[in-house]
């Protein structure tokens, strides 16, 4: 029987074994067919979203070019127009006031129709005869710009565009200018100043970041007006130069944007950009398109992160959601294989295993029977051990508490024993005088002081006897006043103060008196030691009472417990008196927490206050 569950039980294991890699085999599988589909539709689903962004940021750069396109187009139109009108040609011809005088209101009226921001009429010297602005304080009436190069170059060309910051008004714009000839030749310049507030302010609220840069790469029209005047890369400083003497910018610092190729020559235009405001770059694709009939190119930088995450996650999500059902069933049939298997083994093993159990369990139930037997034995013994020699710590720590009293309960005897000494003398001096009342009243007094000394010594018997009776409801106020009938002479010749308070006696606790009195007599005496007698000790015992619980405090002004004794202060043998063993708290502690109740203490160089917590009964 033996041999064949041997062999039998080598066979299951082997199987076992088998199971466990086959699991473990198809696990790892799962785990990495798992991770590569989820690594596809990762690729799968970020390129997808760039594509899906590319395109649509296309669209929108391309609508936005368009739409700078016929701004442009509408403006350009005007200075041609104007350039033919009779009151201008008139006007530079006879430079009459009143002549000039209408054109100024001409150009003043066109501003609200063609949106311009600006209208002035040059003259063949480049200084400005008339304006749109001619009302305001900044009217450009006067002003030589002979100097710029819209001007130099309608005059050689005929006609001329350029982009920069107004030299009086300080805002940038599209300068348009168209030259006026007459019959001798050249007569001035007409120049229309188109500004892009509006159509900048369009781009915020109805796309992403956009900038129109010029072929030098400077950032000339853009949503995010932090980036005008900045360039794409760094301007070579050969370059440098001839736009600082220009004015062009004026003192624009010309830096280069934070947008860097994430990825670069990627398709699509992958960059990291940090807006203005933000704390991080984030991921764009940008996208470019030219602005027809212009040396210019706009640029959209469509937020990537969002989109990109959310279609990764679809992407995963749908991996998964196929793969999940299919790893699934595949676990299944495998799992059901196998535990066909398993319980065919199981099966052939029951049988055996059954015949092995009965006989060990057998063995196993006398064996342990034998062992509980002895272990309660055992127990039993060390119990009984354990509280023999905690009855002879409590007993050995009354007696250590008497010899320590027994001075001053002498003391509190003899006072009484030679105050009867002195009634009995004066009670037969009476009787020799036939005065029978004074007798009547020493022999009263006398019988007084026995009953005291009587008191005293069963008080010292009750507190000497070995054990002790039941716990049950008892006064506090005996509790104070047995310890004080015991301690009192002591502390009356050694203290220099000692203030007791004791309740009213209906308040009582759950305890025995003796063991409670031994508890009150260890921290009394603790507290005498601790203050070290003379005139300035003071100790005081006192009591606090609330619904469910009585504290029981005992107070005095020694110089406190040192941090090392507080410590471990209810562990055996821990003591800082010379001749002191480090039981009495520990003793005390034990009978208060039998009782339901714990100590507690409060020491600083001030004195120390132990309070005994201990559950009322009402």
């Amino acid at each position: 029987m033996e041999n064949a569950a041997t062999t039998l039980g080598l066979t299951v294991d082997r199987h076992a074994r088998k199971g466990l890699f086959a699991k473990v085999a198809w696990g790892l599988i799962a785990v990495i067919v798992m991770l590569a589909a989820l690594v596809v539709a990762r690729d799968y689903g970020r390129r997808r979203a760039y594509e899906a962004l590319q395109a649509r940021a296309q669209g929108t750069a391309e609508l936005n070019a368009v739409l700078l396109r016929t701004v442009l187009e509408k403006q350009r139109s005007l200075p041609f127009v104007l350039s033919q009108d009779r009151d201008v040609i008139s006007a530079l011809s006879s430079r009459s006031g009143s002549m000039l005088q209408l054109v100024n209101r001409k150009l003043e009226s066109l501003i609200p129709g063609t949106r311009s921001a600006v209208i002035y009429l040059l003259d063949a010297d480049g200084v400005a005869l008339a304006s749109s602005n001619w009302r305001e304080p900044t009217s450009f009436v006067g002003t030589n710009y002979s100097f710029r190069p819209y001007y130099t170059r309608a005059v050689i060309a005929g006609e001329a565009e350029h982009y920069a910051l107004g030299t009086v008004s300080k805002r940038p714009g599209l300068y348009i200018s168209k030259r006026i000839d007459g019959p001798l030749g050249l007569l001035g310049v007409i120049v229309v100043k188109l500004e892009f507030d509006e159509l900048e302010a369009d781009w915020r609220r109805n796309s992403d970041p956009s900038l129109v840069v010029d072929q030098r790469g400077i950032v000339l029209v853009t949503s995010v007006p932090e980036w005008r005047f900045m360039t794409e890369g760094s301007i070579p400083a050969d370059q440098m130069g001839p736009i600082r003497e220009s004015l062009q910018f004026g003192d624009a610092p010309l830096e280069p944007l934070s947008i860097n190729p994430a990825r670069p020559h990627s398709q699509p235009d992958i960059v990291q950009a940090r807006l203005p405001g933000a704390t991080k770059s984030e991921e764009f694709v940008r996208v470019q398109a030219s602005v027809p009939t212009t040396s210019w190119t706009l640029q959209l930088l469509t937020p990537a992160a969002p989109v990109v995450a959310e279609a990764t996650r679809s992407a995963q999500l749908l991996a998964l959601t196929v793969l999940a059902p299919i790893l699934g069933l595949a676990a299944f049939l495998l799992r059901r294989r196998g535990l066909a298997q398993r319980r065919a083994r199981e099966q052939e093993a029951a049988r055996f295993e059954l015949e092995r159990r009965v006989a060990e369990r057998t063995a196993d139930l006398s064996t342990a029977h034998a062992e509980l037997v002895m272990q309660a034995e055992e127990r039993q013994k060390t119990e009984t051990k354990l509280q023999t020699v905690q009855q002879e710590l409590v007993q050995a720590n009354r007696l250590a508490i008497l010899g320590q009293v027994t001075a001053g309960v002498a003391h509190e005897i003899n006072q009484p024993v030679a105050a009867i000494r002195s009634y009995a003398d004066n009670a037969g001096m009476f009787l020799g005088r036939n005065q029978v009342e004074p007798v009547k009243d020493n022999l009263k007094a006398i019988a007084g002081l026995t009953e005291r000394i009587g008191s005293i010594t069963e008080e010292l018997r009750t507190f000497s006897r070995k054990g002790t009776s039941d716990a049950g409801p008892i006064s506090v106020s005996d509790v104070i006043e047995g310890a004080m009938l015991l301690l009192g002479s002591r502390f009356r010749q050694r203290a220099g103060q000692i203030i007791t308070q004791a309740p009213p006696a209906d308040i009582k606790v759950h305890g025995n008196r003796i063991r409670l009195e031994q508890v009150l007599i260890n921290l009394m005496q603790n507290a005498l030691e601790a203050t070290e007698g003379g005139p300035a000790s003071k100790i005081s015992v006192r009591c606090a009472i609330t619904d469910n619980e009585v504290e029981l405090i005992v107070c005095d002004n020694g110089p406190g417990i040192p941090e090392a004794i507080m410590q471990a202060l209810f562990t055996p043998f821990n003591t800082s008196k010379d001749r002191g063993l480090g039981l009495g708290l520990v003793i005390c502690h034990d009978i208060v927490a039998e009782y339901g109740g714990r100590i507690e203490v409060d020491s600083s160089a001030a004195g120390t206050k132990f309070t005994v917590h201990l559950p009322r009964v009402n």
